[in-house]
């Protein structure tokens, strides 16, 4: 097997290659690769690695030696899947990494936000709590997460994971249909039609694929059936939602906050709706929620069993 890495800076400095290089008998790295750069980089080599790199049918034609294509991680929108089959190349991807990550950053965005914390925290450090005439603020009201209703659409195994942490909590489990599903009963939750949910969830939490079916699955008309006192949590794909919507609703008081760990384009080199100043109660986090080093090795070592396989 001869195999090059062509964007190997994306899952970090600090992760061991070692299980990889010993299946593949050695890797040729590159930090990043551009567009241009591709053909001459893949040219040879019957294994490529991936994470962003888009590849496509001219790259096939280009390499009748490629066989084998292992994108390290779960999406695989960059990969052109129709080329690829009609020449006989199988593509791999990486599932199940990153569970605990996701779901504690899927947690601490709604207890950041129930909480206000950001909120507090300005106020204690720009003297807004020494100006106080009591020992406390309660300026921006708490939500206590007990009882309330976490809904979740998309219950894979980011889902799963997030549904067992607000558990712990004492949240309550509904699911929601995505397009395409029916309602019922999953792991003893109930799995309501997605309008249903939106009414009744206190947190809404969003976990799906980005597809043509779910793409702005979340507009001005969604956002109008949640409560005012709602949340609204994002670490799955920035496409889900509409931005501009989203944020005229923040702006509006029609939900309470929203925490996002993704946007439609990343990094938002042309600015998006969500960066600006003005908008209450939203917390926004550069794609990091995938990103601990555990979850990053664990990439590696399942990427390295698929090729064993392969």
């Amino acid at each position: 097997m001869k195999a090059v890495f062509l964007d190997a800076k994306t899952i970090g400095d600090d992760v061991d290659l070692s299980p990889i290089e010993a299946v593949t008998g050695g890797l040729t790295c590159h930090e990043r690769t551009a567009p241009e750069q591709i053909l001459s980089r893949i040219r040879g080599f019957d294994t490529v690695l991936v994470n962003k790199v888009v590849l496509g049918r001219e790259h096939f034609e280009a390499c009748p030696e490629l066989k084998t294509i292992a994108v390290v991680a779960t999406g695989l929108n960059n990969i052109d899947l129709d080329a690829a089959k009609e020449h006989g190349i199988a593509v791999l991807n990486v599932t199940h990494y990153g569970r605990s990550t996701v779901a504690q950053h899927t947690m601490a965005l709604i207890l950041a936000l129930a909480t206000r914390l950001l909120d507090y925290n300005r106020d204690a450090r720009n003297g807004t709590w020494a100006r106080s005439d009591m020992f406390c603020l309660m300026d921006h009201p708490i939500m206590e997460l007990e009882g309330k209703t976490l809904g979740i659409l998309g219950y894979g195994d980011l889902g799963q994971g997030v549904a067992e942490r607000a558990k712990a909590f004492g949240m309550n489990i509904v699911l929601g249909c995505r397009p395409g599903q029916e309602a019922g009963s999953v792991d003893g939750y109930p799995r309501i039609p997605l309008d249903e949910l939106l009414a009744r969830a206190d947190v809404l939490s969003l976990h799906c694929l980005l597809t043509e079916e779910t793409r702005n699955l979340i507009g001005e008309r969604e956002l109008g059936l949640m409560k005012p006192t709602a949340l609204l949590i994002n670490t799955s794909r920035g496409g889900l939602v509409d931005e501009r919507a989203l944020a005229n609703a923040l702006r509006q008081g029609q939900i309470a906050g929203a925490g996002f760990d993704v946007l439609t384009e990343e990094p938002p080199r042309n600015g998006n709706p969500l960066l600006a100043e003005d908008i209450p109660n939203l917390i926004v986090t550069p794609h990091s929620a995938w990103a601990s080093r555990e979850a990053r090795q664990r990439i590696v070592g399942i990427t390295a069993k698929n090729l064993k396989a392969v």
